[in-house]
């Protein structure tokens, strides 16, 4: 979920054309323009090596063409209110239906090869988004009930936006990122999906990456590093309000580290500039080394609750194995393993109290979208061991594992990604409650490219049991995904066999829809609160717990939010007001 910029016209001097240009005002950081220094390197760092450099198949959080870009589109969010307000639009306009947006983009904008940024770049960016076989994962978010979100050029700085509904998140699908229509449209045209599936690869050359957004890729090293330099063409339309161009940094570096722990580490020895300490653990270590002076940095407990979700999901297609299938289909048995997730230890011993249970899709931090009365199948081994005799389960082989009348155990394969090890905790925690009820869990910490790869597969026998993992994302106005609960979503993890296979999960899909084109708020929230019940009785994915967002990072950076504005919603800062100050 990204944050916002506030939009200010500069008049062109002198008679000559120039970009028009968005100011960032102030009051969005702590540091007055004059304080800023420009120059100098941001040091962040992430756990999992990357998968490409292609935007149009990228999945993952924090990707590649998410950082270069910005991940920022027409619009964006203003954090102080919540309002859209214009980006790379210069304004808008809405039809009396409300079932066309028209936009005027912002002239002058350029990419980092210096091309202009027109109209163009987003019709074709929609349509290679839009083409099923490229396997895009916003492709879902344009379509509405099967129907899809029409673009229209106008003229070279002109869009509309076309409909079929009324549409909650209208705006949150016209901020979508804009790539160069003269580098991909090319080769769309000649070879279609096949074409834009080989481009931009992580072997491709760095200098032929193209972005609008404030950094472009200077290095990239597989498990080592990736470096991202300013985008000089980017300056020249973000300015703060001293008339300053943006980014003030030269370059932004990511370490590619083996785990969380290896990431603290960096962190305290003054390596890595912005972490997030999870545990009480972390947040000790953190303390004491800023008490000692070993490190200088600033902390925030408990900013807010988390905005992403961490969960458990079952592979419904297991055409290979249709015991595995049968069970792992059944409402009752994936209730009976909720009732195995012991929650409150996963926030005492993961997150070392500093954590919120999950029991919904709705992430903890969304507090007026969570439906206070949605069932919850809470830690209760007793009540596992009861549904699944319920499943024919009443009987233990010799190593003490449930198995039915024919002898056959419940026996399941769990992954996660290596090197999460808050995940690998969680895992180990729901393999030992499993054992005391009698089911066999075979636990594995994998490549996250891989596990990736599994959770994404499609067809009739999918290659996975089961997975741990999270999901971020989600908007302010509508908080679930396009990708995730229609059938044939993207990310409808648990079946993807592209129509859906239970009467609930019809019922989900057709309450999404309704929902989001539900221009009423409250009509909206109660919408939500039904899918969150009819939600919980499929218990299609069985939300685990979260930690809560703890902030912290080196003093020797500048330009953080006012304390009012950080949040897991809004981060502790854009990036593009940070400075090195020491």
């Amino acid at each position: 979920m990204r944050k916002a910029v506030l939009l200010v016209g500069i008049l062109a001097l002198a008679g000559v054309a120039s970009a028009q240009t968005f100011v960032w005002p102030q009051k969005w950081t702590v540091a007055k323009p004059s304080e800023a220094k420009r120059g100098g390197t941001l040091r962040g760092y992430t756990i999992s090596d990357y998968r490409t450099f292609n935007p149009f198949l990228t999945a993952e959080a924090n990707s590649i063409p998410d950082l270069i870009s910005g991940d920022r589109g027409l619009v964006t969010r203003d954090p102080t209110t919540g309002d859209w307000i214009p980006y790379m639009a210069e304004s808008w306009t809405i039809s009396p239906n409300k079932l066309e947006i028209t936009f005027k983009i912002r002239k002058g904008m350029k990419w980092s090869d210096g091309r202009p940024i027109t109209a163009d770049d987003w019709i074709m960016t929609w349509r290679i988004h839009t083409d099923k076989a490229v396997g895009s994962n916003s492709y879902d978010s344009f379509f509405i009930d099967g129907k899809p979100i029409v673009l229209r050029k106008l003229d070279d700085y002109t869009i509309r936006f076309i409909y079929p509904k009324t549409d909650a998140e209208a705006f949150a699908i016209a901020r979508f990122t804009p790539w160069p229509a003269h580098v991909f449209g090319p080769v769309y045209q000649k070879e279609g999906a096949e074409g834009i599936k080989k481009m931009w690869t992580l072997n491709e050359d760095p200098a032929k990456i193209v972005s609008a957004g404030p950094w472009v890729v200077e290095s990239y090293r597989p498990g080592e590093r990736v470096v991202l330099k300013r985008n000089p063409y980017f300056g020249e339309w973000n300015k703060d309000e001293a008339g300053n161009s943006l980014p003030y940094l030269d370059r932004y570096e990511i370490r590619i580290v083996k785990d969380v722990n290896a990431a603290l580490a960096e962190f305290l020895a003054g390596n890595i500039d912005i972490f997030n300490p999870s545990t009480v653990d972390q947040i000790s270590q953190i303390r004491q080394a800023v008490q000692q002076g070993r490190l200088d940095a600033t902390i925030k407990i408990n900013a807010s609750p988390v905005a992403s979700s961490q969960f458990m999901v079952f592979n419904w297609n297991k055409a290979s194995d249709p015991f595995k299938e049968s069970l792992f289909r059944s409402a009752k048995f994936r209730q009976a393993m909720s009732h195995i997730v012991n929650r409150q230890a996963v926030i005492d011993i993961v997150y070392g109290g500093l954590g919120t249970p999950m029991y919904s899709s709705v992430y903890p931090v969304l507090t007026q979208w969570i439906n206070p009365k949605v069932p919850k199948y809470e830690y209760d081994p007793k009540q596992a061991a009861k549904l699944l005799a319920e499943l024919g389960f009443t009987k233990k082989d010799r190593e003490g594992y449930l198995v039915d009348s024919k002898g056959r155990r419940i026996e399941f394969n769990l992954a996660t990604n290596a090197g999460n090890t808050q995940r690998e905790q969680i895992a180990k925690l729901i393999v030992d409650e499993a054992k005391k009820v009698g089911v066999k869990v075979n636990f594995q910490a994998i490549d996250f490219n891989t596990l990736v790869g599994q959770l994404l597969s499609s067809g009739p026998d999918r290659p996975f049991d089961a997975i741990i993992i999270g999901l971020t994302g989600g908007g302010l106005d509508w908080p679930f995904g396009s990708n995730v609960v229609p059938c044939k979503g993207n990310l409808h993890m648990w079946n993807k066999s592209g129509q859906c296979l239970d009467p609930r999960e019809t019922l989900m899909e057709k309450l999404y829809y309704q929902g989001r084109t539900e221009l009423d708020f409250k009509k909206r929230v109660e919408i939500g609160y039904r899918i969150q019940e009819v939600e919980a009785e499929l218990l299609p994915v069985i939300y685990i717990a979260g930690p809560n967002y703890h902030p912290a990072w080196n003093n020797r950076l500048g330009g953080e939010h006012p304390d009012a504005i950080i949040s897991s919603i809004w981060g502790s800062r854009e990036v593009e007001l940070t400075f090195i100050k020491k």
